[in-house]
Order: C-alpha cells, then sequence, then structure tokens
C-alpha cells in the first residue's frame, strides 16, 4: 500500500505504526522504530469513565467541571504515550495520583451547591488493556444482525444500565487498581497509533443485517410516518475545532480532537445559548441548530501541529464530506412531540473501546450496501462506493431537562417495539448520514483520544437544537401529518 508515496507493509500491524511515527513527532513519516513494530501484544491505557456517571452538574460548578474532565482526557493522553514510549516507567501510579487530585477537586466544587457526588473519589485507578484486534472491541459483532430496533438506534439497553449498582462500580475499581503492577510490567510491550489492519472489513464479506439504507421509516396504524429534512451544507466554510461545547463548555481544546461543524457558525466551547441563538446559519432554512461529529481523516502522513491535530495524536488530511443529511423521523406507535430549543444530545461513545460498547451508536456502511452495517469495524467500499457514517439519535426525552450531568439521562432510545420507557416521550428521531471519498484501501479513520486507537466504534455525533419554534412546529407537524418536508 502507497500512502504519501511511502510504500508501507500493512501485515503485522503496520498502518498503527505508520501512524505512531506521525504522531510522536520525533521520527520521519513513513519509517518505523524496531519499538514500533513489535506487534507481540499491544495494550492501550483504561480508565474509569468520570464524565459517565456525573449526575447532576450545578450551573457553578460547570467550569470546574468541565476544565476537570479535559485535564483527566489529557492525563491518559500523557501517560499512554509515556508508556508507549518503551522506556518501561510506572506510568500507572503517577496518573492515578494526578486523577486524585482532579477528581478531588470536581467532588469539591459540586458539593457547593449540590450533594457531594463521594463515589466518583473511588475512579482515580487505571489499568491497561490488551488490544485483541482479533476480537474487534468489546466482543462486539458487525456480522450480527440489527435489524430488529434498528430504526431506534443501536443501543437498546442504554436507558437501563445508568443507574447501575455502585456497589458493583466499587469493586470493578478495586479489580482494576489490583492489575496496576501487571501494566506497569507490559508497559514496553504496547502497539500505539492506530488503526489497524484488522479495523477494516470488505463490506462485500458482511452479510445483510439491516433494513434498507439509511432507516426503515415507521409503519403501522398509530405511527408518525412523516420527515423533516434540513439542508445544512457539507461543512464548506471549513468550521473546525477542537472544543466540546456540550461536555467541556468554557474549555479550548475540551475534546482533544477535531470537530467538523454543520449548522449554526458561532458553535465553539465558548457559545451560550444567546451566542447560539443569534448567529447566523448554513442551514437554507433558517435552522440554527449545531451538528457535529470528529473529523475524518486521510492517512497520509499529514502532521498539522494544533490542538485537536497532531498536538492530540491525530494525524492525516481532513476529508471534507461528500454529502451530509440531516433527517428527522416520526415514532413507530404514535405522535411525536416537539424538541425544546436548546435541548443537547450526543450519541455514541468517544471512548467506547476502553468504556465498551454500551453506548456505542455508530454505524459504518457503503454507498450501495446499507442493508450491511458495521459497528466496530471500517468498511472498504469498492470503486465507486463512498464510506457511510451514520448516527441516529435518541428518540425518547424525559420531558423536563434539556441536558444532564452526563448528557444522556435527559435521552433515551424507544424499545424494539417504538415504545418509549415510562417517563419519556417520543420526539423527532435525528439521523445524520454522512459520506466520504476516501482513497482506496486502509487508508482514513476517525479522530480519537490516542489511547482509543482510532476504532471505529469510538465514533459519536452530537446535537444542540436550536431550531426556532416555528419551525420546530412545522418538523413536528409534517412528521405527525405523514408528510415528507424540508
Amino acid at each position: 500500500m502507497l500512502i504519501g508515496g511511502t510504500a508501507l507493509l500493512l501485515g503485522g500491524g503496520g498502518l498503527a505504526a505508520y501512524a505512531t511515527t506521525a504522531l510522536a513527532g520525533n521520527s520521519t513519516p513513513g519509517t518505523m522504530s524496531g519499538h514500533q513494530q513489535h506487534t507481540a501484544s499491544a495494550i492501550t491505557i483504561s480508565c474509569p469513565d468520570v464524565g459517565e456517571r456525573l449526575r447532576t452538574v450545578p450551573r457553578g460548578a460547570q467550569l470546574s467541571v468541565s476544565k476537570g474532565l479535559s485535564s483527566l482526557d489529557k492525563q491518559v493522553h500523557d501517560a499512554y504515550h509515556k508508556m508507549m514510549g518503551g522506556s518501561g516507567t510506572d506510568v500507572l501510579n503517577p496518573l492515578k495520583a494526578q486523577r486524585q487530585k482532579t477528581i478531588k477537586m470536581m467532588v469539591s466544587a459540586i458539593a457547593k451547591n449540590t450533594k457531594r457526588p463521594s463515589y466518583l473519589l473511588k475512579m482515580s485507578g487505571c489499568t491497561t488493556k490488551p488490544v485483541d484486534e482479533g476480537a474487534g472491541a468489546g466482543g462486539n459483532d458487525s456480522t450480527k444482525s440489527v435489524q430488529d430496533g434498528w430504526y431506534q438506534g443501536q443501543n437498546q439497553t442504554q436507558g437501563a444500565d445508568q443507574n447501575q449498582d455502585q456497589n458493583q462500580q466499587d469493586q470493578n475499581q478495586q479489580d482494576q487498581q489490583g492489575q496496576d503492577q501487571q501494566g506497569q510490567q507490559g508497559g514496553q510491550q504496547g502497539q500505539a497509533g492506530g488503526p489497524s489492519p484488522d479495523d477494516f472489513v470488505d463490506i462485500n464479506n458482511v452479510q445483510p443485517n439491516a433494513d434498507a439504507p439509511p432507516f426503515a421509516a415507521p409503519q403501522g396504524g398509530n405511527a408518525s410516518t412523516g420527515t423533516f429534512t434540513t439542508e445544512c451544507g457539507r461543512n464548506e466554510d471549513g468550521h473546525f475545532n477542537s472544543d466540546n461545547v456540550i461536555v467541556t463548555p468554557g474549555v479550548s481544546n475540551g475534546a482533544h480532537h477535531t470537530h467538523d461543524y454543520v449548522g449554526n457558525k458561532a458553535t465553539d466551547a465558548f457559545s451560550d445559548d444567546n451566542k447560539l441563538a443569534a448567529s447566523d446559519t448554513t442551514c437554507d432554512n433558517g435552522d440554527q441548530s449545531t451538528h457535529y461529529w470528529p473529523v475524518l481523516r486521510k492517512l497520509d502522513g499529514n502532521a498539522e501541529q494544533k490542538p485537536g491535530a497532531a498536538q492530540d495524536a491525530n494525524v492525516g488530511t481532513t476529508l471534507t464530506p461528500a454529502t451530509v443529511t440531516l433527517t428527522f423521523r416520526g415514532s413507530q406507535v404514535g405522535q411525536v412531540e416537539a424538541m425544546p430549543r436548546f435541548m443537547k444530545i450526543i450519541t455514541g461513545d468517544a471512548k467506547a473501546f476502553t468504556n465498551g460498547t454500551k453506548n456505542a451508536n455508530a454505524s459504518w456502511s457503503c454507498t450501495g450496501f446499507e442493508d450491511r452495517q458495521l459497528k466496530d469495524k471500517y468498511p472498504l467500499c469498492p470503486q465507486g462506493s463512498q464510506v457511510v457514517r451514520t448516527f441516529a439519535f435518541q428518540n425518547c426525552w424525559n420531558g423536563r431537562d434539556i441536558d444532564s450531568g452526563n448528557h444522556r439521562d435527559h435521552v433515551t432510545f424507544s424499545d424494539q417495539n417504538g415504545a418509549c420507557p415510562n417517563g419519556f416521550k417520543a420526539i423527532p428521531q435525528l439521523v445524520q448520514r454522512i459520506t466520504y471519498d476516501v482513497p482506496q484501501g486502509q487508508s482514513f479513520a476517525v479522530d480519537s483520544f490516542p489511547e482509543q486507537l482510532h476504532k471505529p466504534v469510538t465514533d459519536h455525533g452530537d446535537f444542540i437544537n436550536v431550531m426556532p419554534d416555528q419551525l420546530m412546529s412545522k418538523a413536528v407537524d409534517c412528521i405527525n401529518g405523514g408528510r415528507n418536508c424540508t
């Protein structure tokens, strides 16, 4: 395979080693040290996800929590690269000490305004995670049928799992801490970078496992069968930043990877509701909503030295989408209600490789093959076929909150029959569908945190509803009335 004019042997993790070389910035792209070529026992660092366990973040604590979450990500980033440097130096104990200090700061900030979340203090210890390339991420099986409940989203258990038993969490944490010594001893054996050749699959070898592309419309006597599509371009203006205004508001480079934006032109880490409401938009119907996702990069060795890019271990030329389609759909069992303005939703999990796939919710495919959907593999598409990323957002809302501490609890998915859980009501389901013209072969990857190894299962989408109320009413009327509107 040729990348940037340099021949790479992809067998045995060659692509991952290439990425490591470019990320580290300490050797010429396309060359690999002896350590980087070693593939016998790849590992990464796995830490408890503090953000996922947040329940309530008072407004007065928001900036402190944002800074804390960003610091935790940077600490793991630095420890991972230190471990992959092969010095054999203990990284887990210093990392634990750093995390303890940061988490204590976050807990103290939250406790000034609400009940002290002491359970977070038990989440400082990290361990190492073997990278079993042949097993995907967390045993996820891309060939398994996703037809049942496909329209609602890939994760049907998210809402039920959100309030998991604290005692089990504590035991899991103790188990992780007990592995510290083992992780320290394995520090010289890892394989940094990513993606791996095992992260790709020929779409021709995938059996059909989903309804017709991109999603099957709701059907049945009570279904709301209409759609509302908003045209917001494909980021021709080059609106990029490495912020995450939902997860880490007020913190520059809070995402540590680059996001692609369409819709609201003012979106960055410092955009409050007033700024978003006053902004211009790329959408042709006046929709001021914000849509963003990690960029897809061509792995050509281009190391752009800026936050979110090579400085945060994301290397390659950013690919502009060929198309972006933003469609809202109805419910299988009845009418949908309007989303409140400024409601925030994230779908998927940027840390799904180490967190497990409970919240993973991105799908990959190829044009002409969208009855074959992948969660933990990148598709290798035939000549003339485009790579497709699809995010089907949560379609049930608790009727009260426009956001929640972990940005998940206020929304969830309907069940396989289309019914929302008790206490939740159906809202229009956003489906973001993005296509790309990519070079042939194993030549692209999504931006990620470095320890997530650019795995496809870590893909995720973000949405802030800033539709004017009149436009949202039109969308709901179209969906409930069975019409297809723009």
